[in-house]
This record gives C-alpha cells, structure tokens and sequence, in this order.
C-alpha cells in the first residue's frame, strides 16, 4: 500500500560514542542506500525524561546531526528532521489519546523498567506516561512501513499497529464504504477486478495468507489507482474498513556489540566512552590506559585474552592474523600490553578519521547543519500534513 519508509530517531542526550555508531549508524548508512529513510533528532522524547535540564538539549541537537553526517548519512538520500519542529506529531500524539486505553500505556514494559533504572528522578508525569504513544504518533505520521528497533523495542512497535488498528476500526467506516471499495474494484478492470475479488474471498474465506499477499501486491502494481480508492481496496480486503494510518514492522538491528574501555557495554552512565569524533591524542591516552588481565603485574608474567577488556576492543577492530598474534603474545608474555594496545589505537582512529574530516565541513560553516535540518523539516511537514489531513476528515474536523 505504502512505499517501504523507514523511520528512525535518536534522542538529544550528549556526544554520541562508538557504541552509537556500530549500534544505529552503521544500520542507518545501510538503510538510506535501499529505502525511502527519515531520520529525526527526538527533542520531545528527551523531555520526558530530561524536563528539569533543558539546556543540554539545544546544544546536543546540532552535535548529534553533526555526528549523524560525520557517520556517512547522506541528507541527498535520507530526510534529516528536528521533531518539534513538526507539530502535527504532536497533534496526532493529542488525537491518538483520546482512544489509547490507559492500561495499554501502563503495560508497555519500558514503562517500569524507565521508572526504576531512573528511580532518581520523578518520573511520574502525563509525558512519561504518554512517550510511548507520542513514539507510535512519530511512526504512524510518516505512515512508515519499516522501524529499526532492538528485541526490547519490539513491544513499542506491536503496541503502534494496536494503535493504528484500533483507529481504523473506529474512524474507517466512512459512509458507504462498501459501495465505494466495490466502485474502486471495477477500476481495476475486468480480469485484475476478477482476481482480486478471488484473493479476498480465499483470504476471508479461507485464512489464506498467501492469497492476502498476492492481493496486497496487485493493488501496489495498481498506478491509476487514487490514494483514497487504494486505501479502501486494502481494507475491503481485509473486511474491515478504510486504512487510515498504516501498521508498521520491526525491522530488528543487531545488538551493539561495541564494549567500552571497562569491558562493559560503552555507555556514558558507565563514564567508559570514546566519542565520534575525540581527538586523536584522547583517544590514544584512553585505550593505552585501559584495564588489562590482573594477571599480568609485571611485563613478564603471561596473561588471558579473555580475561582483559581489550580483547573485546581486538573482537570488534582485529583480523584473525591480529587476534591469533595477541592471544600469543598474552599467553606467553611474548608481548607486553601497551603493545597489544597499539593495533587498537590504529584501528580506531583509522575508524574515525572519515568522520572527522567530513564533521570539519559543518564545523566551518554551521548553516550548512540549519540548512540540511530546514529542508528535512519542511519534507516531513509535507507527508505529516497528508497524514493529518485525513486524519482530521475521518475524526469530523475538515471544517470547510
């Protein structure tokens, strides 16, 4: 029905890590080669939880799009947005809550989990409450078919199709709606209206998946067809009503893999960081102070791979040829540790230097950043508006 449309956002919270870029750009600088991609800065959801602190957030919305085009994406293929700047996510946010049942929101498992990783702050509040449905509001606007998320997303994405099902049980009933799907099927023309009617009868009939699909793929074949005839086709398919906003799909990512300098996972609360763009000598002191194997006191004593935090860092950035060296070197204390840190440094920093040079042209000249986000905001309004629009139509507010 749609076209694929990825979506995908990332809140303003600070300098982006290593993590971020093995974890989510990587799949981002992938993505915008094969779909149509729209990437946002989610200053709203930062509030949710960062509402006391709101000065961090202007400055980390301009690193943040500096570190995304640093990373390779590319705003002549993806649509790069600042979602306040999109109101109607906010007004689809408002309108989808007056049918979300409360307990929906209650039982959606971040909810608890939030609460308690955050316990020191009072999150106790409507927007906290709300974010789930306020990410299903960012989804369904851009009628996205695909959402990149990790396993623990999954259940934010199962929660937005019961969303965008329950809306269209609502509000798809328009007047005559049978009337006019049977009008739109003799568009089709007398053999593809034949198969369709088919298809439908096998799949309503009969549960046939298959039939579902081949139908759904005759009607994205269909050019001449108008938005509102296609929609409706969809949902007479389906015996239900027109299909106002589209269901989504988790598309699930890898988990980052990425471990910080602790052998932990990177992340900031655990202080354990390499930014995007560090500078070279930084980055250096960092991995040449790592954490090794305790067993290795003194130069001399042999050591395990596995036991040292900068194997993890050799299982990301090394060829077999390295790993087979340093498990050697280790074992048998042929190699010292500020040696077996060195190829670690270099893979790094070759890693980074791309994404320093193209961060250097936005450095220069920040109105190229304001530029690239206010052509990106104003393509998003465009498609948020066409979603709105019908949206206001099936709830009675086109007020002529």
């Amino acid at each position: 029905m749609f076209a694929e449309r990825v979506l995908s956002g990332m809140r303003p919270t600070g300098s982006l890590h290593l993590g971020h870029y093995h974890g989510v750009l990587k799949n981002w600088v992938e993505m915008q080669q094969e779909f149509e991609c729209l990437f946002f800065v989610a200053d709203w959801h930062a509030l949710t939880t960062h509402y006391d602190t709101p000065e961090i957030i202007e400055q980390s919305v301009w690193d943040m799009v500096i570190d995304w085009l640093a990373a390779g994406v590319d705003p002549s293929r993806a649509t790069l947005f600042i979602q306040s700047k999109v109101p109607e996510h906010a007004e689809l946010h408002l309108l989808l809550s007056m049918i979300t049942p409360l307990g929906w929101l209650e039982r959606v498992p971040t909810y608890k989990d939030q609460q308690e990783k955050l316990s020191e702050k009072d999150l106790s509040t409507y927007g906290f409450l709300g974010y789930p449905l306020l990410q299903s509001a960012d989804i369904l606007i851009y009628r996205s078919t695909q959402v990149p998320v990790g396993e623990d997303q999954v259940p934010h994405i199962e929660f937005t199709r019961e969303i965008a099902r329950r809306f269209n049980h609502i509000y798809g009933r328009e007047p005559g709606f049978e009337e006019k799907a049977e009008a739109a099927v003799k568009k089709l023309g007398s053999k593809k209206a034949r198969l369709y009617t088919e298809l439908r009868t096998r799949f309503q009939e009969q549960g046939d998946d298959g039939a579902l699909e081949s139908a759904k793929s005759l009607l994205d074949e269909q050019q001449s067809l108008s938005i509102g005839d296609r929609e409706r086709l969809f949902g007479y398919l389906e015996g239900g009503g027109k299909m106002i906003l589209s269901e989504p799909e988790a598309m699930l990512t890898k988990a980052s893999k990425m471990p910080g300098l602790d052998g932990q996972k990177m992340s900031k609360s655990y202080n354990n960081t390499i930014t995007l763009r560090e500078d070279e000598a930084s980055v250096s002191k960092k991995i040449r102070t790592m954490p090794t194997d305790p067993a290795r006191v003194r130069r001399t004593d042999s050591g395990t791979p596995e036991k040292c935090p900068v194997w993890a860092l050799h299982q990301v950035y090394s060829s077999e040829d390295t790993k087979s060296w340093v498990r050697q070197g280790c074992a048998t204390a042929g190699i010292g540790c500020i040696e077996c840190k060195q190829p670690v440094i270099n893979a790094v920093l070759e890693e980074q230097k791309p994404m320093r040079e193209r961060a250097q042209l936005y450095l220069d000249d920040p109105t190229l950043v304001r530029n690239i986000i206010a052509d990106g905001c104003e393509k998003a309004r465009k498609l948020a508006g066409e979603t709105m629009r019908d949206v206001r139509e099936a709830m009675g507010l086109s007020y002529s």
